[in-house]
């Protein structure tokens, strides 16, 4: 069997992995929409410059959650994952067996990439359902696009975190140190119209603004072009790559000591 066949084949023990933990599985899908329903219960009644168009807050949330939902499957979850799996000797057992090294890790991002992906359609869902967003047209490739590089880069860059996170205890409060101040100010949970310059200065230097911009932008229900955010995405697709280069440098397989 080669590294495909494996890949594949890993990514359907990770799947029932996955489903066998309903708890964990109820809350991933549950806590982006929880999210949601929030955010427009605060702001829903008020309106805001969108593109050059005055519209519900509604029409910035529902792309905004969207690309919350993909770095906390891609990003959170996936580091967190990985950091309990090798504490408990997981991954040390997985590497002393025949699969390649790439094929468990590969299942690893791709599995969280078509998690991402449902997470995406269902708020997509619940926000035309509920807040009568509507779904891109002519944008949907930028869309599909922004979406999946954003999986992938951010799931790099969750590996990569990995290698500062010393046990599982640490885990959860490493990741969301790291996570959550950003998606305050990178147009993510509060529209960056009134910031302080500098602030936004900073969330420009980070990948997550940009990803936002891109989902944005490919979600915009006025855009007259492709809706593809090519800087954007190039920026976002770098610090993918630095992550992945950090990780394949000091990804650790065996527990600390």
């Amino acid at each position: 069997m080669n590294s495909g066949e494996m890949t594949l084949r890993q990514i359907h023990y990770e799947n029932k992995s996955f489903w066998r933990n309903p708890a964990a599985a109820f809350f991933t899908f549950a806590f982006p929409l929880i999210f949601l329903v929030l955010f427009n219960l605060l702001f829903g009644h008020s309106k805001l410059d969108y593109f050059g168009h005055r519209v519900d807050t509604s029409t910035f949330y529902v792309p905004a959650i969207a690309a919350f939902s993909v770095i906390s499957a891609s990003f959170t979850n996936l580091a967190m994952s990985v950091t309990f799996a090798r504490e408990q000797g997981v991954l040390k057992r997985k590497r002393g067996t025949p699969m390649p090294p790439v094929a468990y890790l590969g299942a690893k991002i791709l599995h969280s990439t078509l998690i991402a992906i449902v997470l995406v359609v269902i708020i997509g869902l619940f926000g035309k359902l509920f807040y009568s967003v509507s779904f891109p047209g002519h944008t949907l490739p930028a869309f599909i696009v922004s979406l999946i590089v954003g999986a992938l880069a951010f799931c790099a860059l969750g590996l990569a975190i990995t290698a500062a996170v010393p046990n599982a205890d640490a885990a959860p409060a490493i990741v969301n140190a790291v996570i959550l101040p950003l998606l305050f100010i990178s147009d993510i949970f509060i529209p960056l119209q009134n910031a302080p310059k500098w602030l936004t200065s900073v969330a420009k230097f980070f990948p997550i603004y940009h990803f936002s911009e891109a989902m944005q932008h490919a979600f915009n229900p006025f855009e007259t072009g492709s809706g593809f955010r090519g800087g954007d995405l190039l920026i976002v697709g770098i610090w993918g790559l630095a992550g992945l280069l950090v990780a394949v440098r000091y990804f650790r397989w065996e527990p600390t000591r």
